[in-house]
């Protein structure tokens, strides 16, 4: 009865519609006219970074941003830690646009509708007008695209790189031209590039191939050869440094998430594939309402796919079954958030699929939906979260940069001179890099930034910082035994505290240790003072 309900409101919205839905349908009538879609996307993304500004006001950027700023100083083939392309894409971005908070933020939401957009590539494959729009604002009705999209690094930087990988292996196995072929190589090997995990989307590949009924006529081309032998040519300078650096960035990950028994890496499994139908729980009840009845048609349309959509399926099939499994064999953590870039996959999947088109009722009631999400959460969630961060539950991201201005301070009234390199608490370490208009370098090596170790003498002669928060104790302890390395060390500790349009926020003990250049000559008496002062119960504010 119910469903019966929603169709007769749809029956009577489409003749007569109530005149507030008429702006969305003059949107809607634009979509194949080429401008309805863009401007979903640009809303969508200004709306949302709006929101990130608004709510970080009294919190700096997540360290993974900060991480992501640090690896991409230095053009490298490799690191340690990651593959290299979220710190290409950074310092690329910050050629352009200044080292900001507001800038990085918009880095992140322009990456997430670039994804949107290589997302309606794929979609207007097969569909037109109304269609494409709901696989977006599906999308956008999870919290991949905004939430997850802020923090920009090796997980996030596969938002756009996924789906355009995939329009263009599509375009490859539909038309085997050379074009395509060269294009699928080289997005499949950024991907790559961007994070290892991105073997599934290959294999996934390799697997829609093997699987489509068409497979025969696609091999017998030249284009699977292209394709490998272009992702190989730009893969290649990376291999030679994996080579050549003993395949550091492949040990990270196994050390990181490797290592459990079976019942754990199960339970990982589980929980993998639970959180994939959490993220995409929203987008579901939204398609079940609408749908209704013709739910019942799924069996008949999912046989009555077109060829591209049979290989997508297949896809998701290899994105949404090959990591769990990988997780079960070889003892790892499998998070489910990474997986989030592939979650389009299963959207344009049903809508794309089904054999019948949602009333405009629906489509509309999607928009007002999406729309409104957007104007709560920046007129009400976004003022609500940086007063909650500035002085209810302040995190160390509400400290980041007060820490790295006053830090920066207090070494030029030390030495007279530039901060070149800062260890001690990544966060700290990262954001004072990032925030100080010094930018020192972040000093200790990727391979051991989890061991806590000795920074070497020649690091501690050029001139060195170490900062920790004064409540963490590993950190203390750590930078105590740095200070027996070096008899001309300064010790001291500050507060910094938050201020929020006008409203003191809570305070924060930041401790430090200074280790001056050698050879340096700084006024005695004025270290002793600074040691006395900073040391003790003396403290100031960062304003």
């Amino acid at each position: 009865m119910r469903l019966d309900y929603f169709a007769a409101m749809a029956a009577r919205s489409a003749a007569a519609p109530a005149r507030w839905r008429r702006p969305f349908l003059a949107w809607l009538d634009g979509i194949e006219r080429g401008w309805a879609i863009p401007l979903l996307i640009a809303g969508f993304a200004m709306a949302w970074w709006l929101f990130l500004v608004i709510a970080y006001q009294s919190g700096d950027l997540h360290a993974d941003a900060l991480e992501t700023w640090t690896l991409g100083r230095e053009f490298a083939w490799g690191n340690a830690k990651h593959p290299p392309l979220m710190g290409w894409v950074a310092w690329m971005w910050t050629q352009v646009f200044p080292l900001t908070d507001w800038s990085f933020q918009l880095l992140s939401m322009t990456n997430a509708a670039v994804a949107l957009f290589a997302v309606d590539l794929i979609t207007r494959r097969f569909v037109r007008g109304d269609a494409r729009a709901v696989v977006l604002m599906l999308l956008m009705l999870t919290p991949v695209y905004q939430f997850y999209a802020q923090r920009f690094n090796a997980n996030t930087v596969l938002l756009a790189i996924w789906p355009l990988a995939t329009y263009c292996h599509l375009r490859s196995f539909e038309t085997r031209r050379i074009g395509w072929s060269v294009a699928a190589g080289v997005l499949a090997a950024l991907a790559m590039l961007g994070k290892y995990y991105s073997v599934f989307l290959v294999a996934s590949f390799a697997l829609a191939t093997f699987a489509h009924p068409r497979r025969a006529a696609y091999f017998k081309s030249w284009a699977p050869w292209i394709s490998t032998l272009a992702g190989l040519i730009v893969l290649g300078p990376h291999l030679y440094w994996l080579v050549m650096n003993d395949g550091q960035t492949l040990t990270y990950p196994l050390r990181q998430q490797g290592g459990f028994g079976f019942r754990h890496s199960l339970s990982e499994a589980t929980m993998f594939l639970l959180g994939i139908g959490a993220a995409l729980a929203i987008p579901a009840v939204a398609w079940t309402l609408a749908a209704g009845r013709r739910l019942g048609r799924f069996v008949a349309d999912f046989r009555a796919m077109p060829s591209g959509l049979v290989l997508l399926f297949w896809v998701f099939i290899g994105t949404l079954v090959l990591p769990p499994i990988t997780a079960v064999a070889l003892g790892t953590n499998m998070p489910s958030i990474w997986a989030a870039q592939g979650l389009f996959l299963p959207v344009i999947l049903i809508v794309c699929g089904a054999s019948f088109t949602l009333e405009r009722f629906f489509v509309v009631n999607l928009a007002t939906w999406v729309v409104g999400v957007a104007l709560v959460a920046v007129v009400v969630a976004a003022p609500i979260h940086a007063i909650y961060r500035n002085g209810i539950a302040p995190n160390e991201r509400t400290y980041y940069r007060l820490a790295a201005i006053e830090l920066t301070k207090r070494w030029h009234a030390a030495t007279g001179r530039s901060m070149i390199q800062v260890s001690g608490d990544d966060g700290l370490a990262f954001a004072t890099a990032f925030y100080s208009p010094d930018h020192p370098r972040y000093s200790r090596p990727f391979q051991f930034q989890y061991a806590w170790g000795m920074p070497r003498p020649q690091t501690l002669a050029r001139g060195w910082v170490g900062t920790c928060f004064d409540d963490d104790p590993t950190c203390i302890a750590w930078m105590d035994r740095v200070a027996a390395l070096d008899p001309h060390h300064i010790r001291l500790r500050f507060d910094v505290q938050p201020i929020l349009w006008g409203r003191p926020g809570t305070p924060k003990t930041i401790a430090a240790l200074m280790v001056p250049p050698r050879g340096h000559t700084g006024d005695p008496g004025r270290q002793a003072d600074m040691v006395e002062d900073f040391s003790s119960s003396g403290r100031r504010l960062a304003q």
